[in-house]
Parts: structure tokens; C-alpha cells; sequence
């Protein structure tokens, strides 16, 4: 059974995604921390409602011979990133991060990443019951 093809498993694996993506970018922050003249940027904020609109995500497959129908390949960043205009905090050299907010930020996507993956493991559970009985 291909658990993409159920909504809530597929929309599980979005969001994991987005986190993962969004920790990416939050340490990229605070490695740039010092670096004059850095702004600091997030992604825009996950929605489920927009992503249960789209199409369903493609998965990328391999292709080892030719009667096989290749998948639609994905970028590698799928998420639009976004930068903080007006900071309300800028060092002299005109770099924006703020290291205590970019940590807040690390420790709520690490928060959330913990409870996606405790859904997902959470609902695996339940088919497991509901296959063995």
C-alpha cells in the first residue's frame, strides 16, 4: 500500500518537509549572524489548506529500463523563502539577525517536527492494528 495516496499521510510528509527545509534556512541565519549587511529570512508559513488544493505531490522515481515511466522530478527547495523588511533590530554593520529569535524559531520547528513525526508513527500504528485483527 503507497501511504502518499491518503491525504493526511501525504500532508504529514508536506509539513515535514517544510520544516525541514525551514531549519535549513533558520541555521543559515545564525551562521550569518556576523556577516555585515545579512538580513534574516524565513519561509512563508505552511498552510494546509493550500497545500489539500494542489495536485498531488509526485514522488521521483527511478527509471532502470525503458518500458518504465519516469516521475516528475521535484526542486530541491519547495517553499518560498521570505525576508523580514523593516527589522526592528539592525547592528551597525546592517546585519538583521536577532540570534535569541532565530533560536526561538529552531526550537519551534524542532517542536513541531516532533509532532508530525509522532502522527505519522502515531497512524502507522493504527493500521498496523486495524491489518492484524
Amino acid at each position: 500500500m503507497d501511504f502518499s495516496q491518503i491525504p493526511l499521510f501525504a500532508a504529514m510528509k508536506r509539513k515535514v518537509a517544510w520544516l525541514t527545509q525551514r531549519q535549513e534556512v533558520l541555521s543559515q541565519n545564525v551562521s550569518n549572524a556576523d556577516t555585515p549587511g545579512y538580513r534574516a529570512s524565513d519561509l512563508t508559513p505552511f498552510d494546509f489548506k493550500s497545500i489539500l488544493r494542489r495536485e498531488p505531490m509526485q514522488v521521483n522515481m527511478t527509471v532502470t529500463a525503458d518500458n518504465q515511466l519516469g516521475g516528475r522530478r521535484r526542486r530541491l527547495r519547495d517553499f518560498t523563502e521570505e525576508q523580514e523588511r523593516k527589522p526592528y533590530e539592525t547592528a551597525p554593520a546592517g546585519n538583521a539577525v536577532i540570534l535569541e529569535e532565530q533560536m526561538m524559531k529552531v526550537s519551534d520547528s524542532q517542536v513541531k517536527h516532533r509532532l508530525a513525526t509522532e502522527l505519522y508513527k502515531k497512524q502507522l500504528a493504527l493500521f498496523r492494528i486495524a491489518i492484524s485483527k
